[in-house]
């Protein structure tokens, strides 16, 4: 099955319950396919939960919800290792993290600490329990989700963490008609909640994202088209108002999303407008603006559109 069928029969799937929000849809399932993880935001209300535990059933995978908040410990999400006093041994219990997709709620309420612990299992898919590493088998998938309108008694992702997603994606309002059928859909009694009575099934398995990997390896991508998208990161760096600029992975995820995004088009080829539509959700949360600019009512999104103006396009 090619990336482009793997698109088409997950948004299928998403459609049964999830109205609208089509865009935010294809960038989640473009980091599944390039197996990293998502930083999601929006405000309470618009079906972030929902879509993850939907891709989640896709995938055929198991979903797990973590709700964060200021006293949650590391070995809530990791697992610890209790003593059994019938079989007089420690024997591990898992934490959520041992799942396939992964949901961290509200990821900026808990504690530095405890946003560390996500660090190695994000990176390097396993997760050490009183110095003995146990791997996380399997597709594994995270979704951490930040309110963009609270900020009292949050702790900010530091910038070390921030770089270990590949995509922050912006989940704003549905239209004005995706909204009046989410209430219709209500009115009806049909619970989006309930996917088994939605009919959402299984459409892709571990060997179809493997096969994702084999697919993308045969593209062909120009050396102008690598240059086009290192040029936009190193733009980032050198641009006076910002204090940090992209680094040299945001580079190679750029160009990874850019060719899921080609693939998805049915194209074996890349182009600069693969590039430009994946360099927000992929830089944005790379980018520290300085002060002054904030001040002046700059955003990361404003700051990159400028760039993509400024890279001359190659032919």
């Amino acid at each position: 099955m090619s990336i482009q069928e793997m698109a088409e029969k997950a948004q299928a799937e998403v459609r049964k319950v999830v109205i609208g929000q089509e865009t935010v849809t294809a960038q989640m399932l473009t980091a599944v396919l390039a197996r990293g993880h998502v930083l999601l935001e929006g405000v309470p209300g618009v079906a972030k939960t929902l879509v993850s535990k939907v891709l989640a059933k896709c995938i055929g995978g198991r979903f797990r919800r973590v709700q964060c908040t200021p006293d949650l410990m590391p070995s809530d999400i990791t697992g610890t290792n209790v003593f059994d006093m019938q079989e007089r041994a420690f024997r591990l219990v898992k934490g959520p993290v041992f799942t396939n997709v992964l949901l961290i709620d509200e990821i900026n309420r808990t504690s530095p600490k405890t946003q560390s612990a996500l660090l190695q299992a994000m990176q390097e898919r396993t997760v050490t329990i009183d110095g003995v590493d146990h791997p996380l088998e399997g597709i594994f998938f995270v979704a951490a989700t930040q309110n963009p309108i609270e900020y009292e008694g949050t702790y900010p992702l530091p910038e070390a963490q921030l770089d270990r997603f590949l995509m922050k994606v912006n989940m704003g309002y549905p239209a004005v008609g995706d909204e009046q059928a989410v209430v219709r859909m209500h009115l009806q009694g049909r619970d989006p909640q309930d996917l088994e009575s939605a009919g959402v099934r299984m459409v892709l398995s571990e060997a179809d994202l493997q096969s994702a990997a084999s697919e993308l390896a045969r593209q062909t991508v120009r050396d102008e088209v690598v240059a086009y998208a290192v040029d936009i990161v190193r733009r980032t760096r050198e641009s006076p108002h910002t204090a940090l600029g992209a680094s040299p992975r945001a580079a190679v995820h750029l160009m990874q999303c850019a060719q899921i995004a080609a693939a998805t088009e049915g194209r074996d080829f890349v182009t600069p407008d693969d590039v430009q539509a994946m360099v927000h959700p992929v830089i944005r949360h790379r980018i520290l603006l300085r002060p002054e600019a904030e001040t002046e009512g700059l955003t990361t999104d404003r700051l990159l559109d400028s760039v993509i103006a400024a890279v001359p396009i190659p032919r």
